[in-house]
């Protein structure tokens, strides 16, 4: 036991001195190395290159380098319209939501529009902005209440005589088809009436809930009309406070173009309503004129439908044209029904290519093709109430699209365009060459 630590002892001395020996020839062999140049010398963390016989392998590109440019253009501008459908989906469903306040909102705009000029000039009278505002919207309402009463007066009144005269119409269009060359017989035509008569009373359930159906929407008729009412009466007292109250909603980025573009659109609306009024005046007078001579009955309140068919272009026309055709061919005969028809053609000829272009002017102007769409999808959305808010809504965006156009190339060139007075150096990318040589020279 007492020779085990003499013998450890001499244990680790000898590991001691491997250890001397072993970074001893370490360092005789870096001294070696440090002798060769560096060309002679093999790369420590060089790979080896692969052998002869393996395949060469072609480097993969990047994945957007590898996409056509037309795939990724195609790709950019796909999501982009697929939010923009996405956002129009989703407003148009919050629309359809409360169509009934919409619609009666956007009417207000066009009725106060059309009366906000009569405003301004009881103003400039020297009436206060309550008196004045009072005063046209209480004519305006009342005007338009006379009217709807003086229709549905004439109406009523003439109803039983237009039946006397729908029948004897009903009749002689019966002989006309008996005697003409369509070889039209007498059972035929009593088949006809058969099957008419027949439809109607197994159908009754189906005219009975349509009657029901036509309360509810005179309910709602009546609300928008109240609903109309009051947002007109607010629009002409305060609309000055609500459209700047509008502007703290828009970014303050784009508050001073939407600014500039707000009052350039109103004007736009305002040339439109009072244009189209107008316009439908003089439509709904010679028309009247013309049917009133012709001895058509109900010549009165055909011409008022003529003038509220007006506001809903194009399709309007057609159908108020059509009505008179109908009522002067039951009544009067296929000379008259024709003598109609040529009066029709002919004022809405001359409203289509003489008023329109000199009343409304260039900034309301709408290309038929877009009105017609505008038409279908306003009628589609909304029925009638999005069919007469339909061109509208279309000239102010062109105006409102113009405007902003217009605008933004013009900052786009102040931005560009250095200020007056400046130097060359503070607007110039680079020094200027004096600028250079003095530095080179100091």
């Amino acid at each position: 036991m007492s020779t085990l630590p003499g013998w450890l002892a001499g244990l680790g001395a000898g590991l001691t001195r491997i250890s001397e020996r072993l970074d001893e020839r370490r360092e005789a062999a870096a001294d070696e190395l440090s002798d060769v140049p560096d060309d002679v010398m093999p790369a420590r963390d060089s790979v080896p290159p692969p052998p002869a016989y393996a395949p060469t392998i072609a480097a993969r590109p990047d994945p957007v380098v590898a996409i056509p440019w037309g795939i990724r253009v195609a790709a950019e501008a796909g999501w982009r319209l697929l939010v923009l459908a996405g956002t129009l989906w989703v407003l148009m469903r919050i629309i359809s939501a409360v169509q009934l306040v919409v619609l009666a909102f956007v009417a207000a705009l066009l009725v106060t529009a059309m009366l906000q000029p009569t405003v301004a000039r009881l103003k400039n009278l020297g009436l206060p902005r309550g008196l004045a505002t009072a005063v046209t919207a209480i004519a305006g309402f009342v005007i338009m209440g006379l009217v709807g009463w003086f229709v549905v007066w004439q109406v009523m009144d003439n109803l039983d005589n237009l039946s006397d005269r729908v029948r004897d119409g009903i009749e002689e269009l019966k002989r006309w088809l008996l005697d003409s060359p369509f070889h039209v017989t007498e059972s035929q035509i009593n088949d006809i009436a058969k099957n008419l008569s027949d439809t109607i009373g197994t159908n009754t359930e189906e005219i009975t809930s349509a009657g029901l159906q036509g309360v509810t929407v005179m309910v709602e008729i009546l609300t928008g009309i109240l609903l109309a009412m009051f947002s007109t009466l607010f629009l002409l007292y305060d609309g000055k406070r609500i459209w700047e109250w509008v502007l703290k909603l828009v970014p303050a980025q784009a508050r001073e173009g939407v600014a500039g573009a707000g009052p350039r659109a109103w004007r736009t609306l305002t040339a439109y309503v009072r244009g189209t009024v107008i316009v439908a005046l003089i439509d709904a007078i010679f028309i009247g004129l013309g049917i009133y001579f012709l001895d058509v009955p109900m010549a009165v309140p055909l011409a008022v439908f003529i003038f509220l068919f007006a506001f809903i272009p194009l399709v309007g026309a057609v159908v108020s044209g059509a009505l008179a055709v109908v009522v002067a061919l039951v009544t009067q005969g296929v000379f008259t029904a024709l003598m109609v028809l040529i009066v029709v053609l002919a004022v809405q000829q001359l409203e289509g290519h003489v008023l329109q272009p000199f009343i409304l002017g260039r900034a309301v102007r709408v290309h038929p093709l877009a009105v017609v769409l505008a038409v279908a999808a306003g009628g589609l959305t909304a029925g009638i109430g999005g069919a007469v808010v339909a061109v509208p809504l279309v000239a102010v965006t062109n105006t409102v699209v113009g405007y902003l156009r217009a605008y933004g190339k013009e900052q786009a060139a102040l931005r560009s365009t250095p200020p007056a007075g400046a130097p060359a150096v503070e607007v110039a990318p680079t020094p200027a060459p004096s600028a250079v040589s003095a530095e080179e020279g100091a």
